[in-house]
């Protein structure tokens, strides 16, 4: 798609004052998917630098906003973490193109918002942290859980840019659980759905994204009535996202269903 109304593109590494019709560029593979009629002029991060993952002395991992999906696979493969295998189940939910996996970025798919991002799947399930920038060079962390606030929305202000996402040590060490379903066969997720076990205290928490408009992560009693009491209390009626990927009453089963395997899963995990 050609943005016919961009008339500048600026190298994010010279910053100049932020001003109406601007917009970040990472890898683009949703900007130039479509118009974007509000743009004037593009920050380019590609040339920032980063380091695209990275493993923290105290154990947490740190995704670069422009680290790509090809890129934390490839980390992932070599990640001796418990909860290693999901990287590669939520890179492989993208059903995209080696194009798009080398370009497609993690901090894209958290910012666009959308309910069946897997990247937002993965970094809520492990509880990670965004790292926000403002214009003035204020910094803010908020919780990948809170970042999304409905489907496209966030919380991000005017010109305010996402850095990174940490991932906690503790969380890294959880077993999982992933199920995801789609109305076809390659089609995007209308239910995605991730659990953990914490090996410190036994505590299991489940994360639903792409069937709710936002990313819902809960704690929730080692039983089935507790587990569908605890959704039923976390997920509001209208929260139940609607598209021509699924209906809110499909989404609704499937992740009842889906936690309660998970639930099962986990707790078959613990007792062994």
């Amino acid at each position: 798609m050609d943005l016919n109304t961009v008339v500048e593109i600026r190298d994010a590494r010279h910053p100049a004052p932020w001003r109406p019709g601007d917009g970040w560029l990472g890898g683009g593979t949703y900007l130039f998917s479509e118009p974007q009629p509000h743009l004037r002029r593009l920050i380019d991060l590609s040339r920032t630098g980063w380091t695209p993952v990275q493993q923290r002395p105290d154990g947490s991992l740190e995704i670069a906003a422009t680290c790509t999906i090809a890129e934390l696979s490839r980390f992932a493969k070599d990640l001796a973490a418990e909860a290693g295998p999901l990287f590669e189940q939520c890179c492989r939910a993208f059903l995209a193109s080696f194009k798009i996996w080398n370009m497609a970025t993690v901090g894209g798919n958290l910012c666009n918002g959308l309910p069946a991002g897997p990247m937002i799947s993965l970094t809520a399930a492990l509880d990670g942290e965004c790292l926000l920038i403002a214009q003035d060079g204020a910094r803010r962390r908020v919780r990948v859980a809170d970042f999304i606030t409905g489907a496209g929305r966030k919380v991000l202000a005017e010109g305010e840019l996402l850095r990174s996402v940490t991932l906690p040590a503790r969380n890294l060490a959880c077993r999982t659980a992933f199920r995801q379903a789609s109305l076809y066969g390659l089609g995007r997720s209308g239910v995605l759905i991730i659990g953990t076990l914490d090996p410190l205290d036994g505590s299991l928490a489940v994360t639903l994204t792409a069937a709710t408009v936002r990313p819902i992560r809960l704690w929730f009693p080692p039983t089935a009535a507790g587990l569908r009491e605890a959704i039923a209390a976390a997920v509001a009626d209208d929260e139940w996202f609607d598209d021509i990927h699924g209906l809110p009453e499909w989404r609704r089963h499937m992740t009842y269903r889906y936690a309660e395997e998970i639930r099962r899963e986990l707790a078959h995990q613990e007792a062994r």
